[in-house]
């Protein structure tokens, strides 16, 4: 895959791709430039055999949110636009096949924090910090609050989102809305071992299972079942499923078939 972008830089590294923002003098703000490269980033990640991607950045700041130069200068329908943009990157990274996870390494505010939130999973060095920081200003964060609300609570996300104020990487542990905060030194070996569990096994069986649980996750308890019960049945006539009960009841190591 192509790693020709503007604002970002994109390796591919075995079975793992790692999507870098790299817009440090920008503080890695996302302007629809920024967003249109993420979008098609994550696309053509998702269309690799990859099994993980990294989304990480350069630069003391993971990700300070929308640019304001951009939002400042559009109309309202232009604003909806950018907006919509935002939204279609957080929901591919939630529908690709590949595990997603965020390497935070400084602040992430905002949309930044909500990059984070949309990840599968996020391990951030103890250094890093995350922050709703509309609450203080004079542009709430509406859609950066989606996916936070969903991690941490209703409770929190109040807090977060009203008051503004920065968490740092322990109590977002505490909150849910990261996996892991690591010394800033074991950052990379953090994501990586994580990673690493997360991927493992049948990778067609792993991407059915993240799909259906996000299309549970915020359905009532009955209907939840409903969609995980008929995926849960359908699934278990997959290859992968198949060999993984096959060599359980063999007593032997499985041999995945993707």
């Amino acid at each position: 895959m192509t790693s020709e972008y503007r604002h970002l830089l994109v390796k591919s590294d075995g079975k793992t791709i790692t999507v870098t923002m790299n817009r440090p003098d920008r503080r890695n703000a996302l302007s629809a430039d920024h967003l249109a490269e993420l979008l098609t980033a994550f696309r053509a990640a998702g269309d690799t055999e990859a099994s993980g991607i990294v989304l990480a950045a350069t630069g003391p700041v993971f990700s300070a949110g929308h640019d304001f130069a951009d939002v400042a200068a559009r109309d309202l329908l232009a604003v909806r636009d950018l907006l919509t943009l935002c939204q279609q990157v957080m929901t591919t990274m939630e529908s690709v096949p590949q595990v997603v996870i965020a390497r935070v390494h400084g602040l992430a505010t905002a949309a930044g924090c909500q990059l984070v939130a949309s990840c599968d999973l996020a391990v951030a060095a103890e250094s890093a910090g995350f922050a709703l920081p509309g609450g203080k200003g004079g542009w709430f964060c509406h859609t950066p609050a989606v996916p936070v609300a969903r991690s941490i609570g209703r409770k929190r996300l109040m807090e977060l989102a009203l008051t503004g104020d920065v968490i740092d990487a322990r109590t977002a542990v505490d909150w849910g809305l990261i996996n892991y905060a690591v010394p800033d030194a074991d950052l990379d070996a953090a994501v990586a071992d994580l990673l690493d569990r997360a991927t493992r096994g049948s990778r067609s069986s792993k991407a059915l299972g993240k799909r259906t649980l996000y299309a549970q996750l915020d359905r009532p308890e009955a209907d939840a079942y409903t969609v995980a019960r008929e995926v849960m049945a359908a699934a278990s006539q997959l290859p992968g499923a198949r060999e993984g009960m096959a060599a359980f009841l063999e007593k032997r190591p499985p041999v995945w078939p993707d």
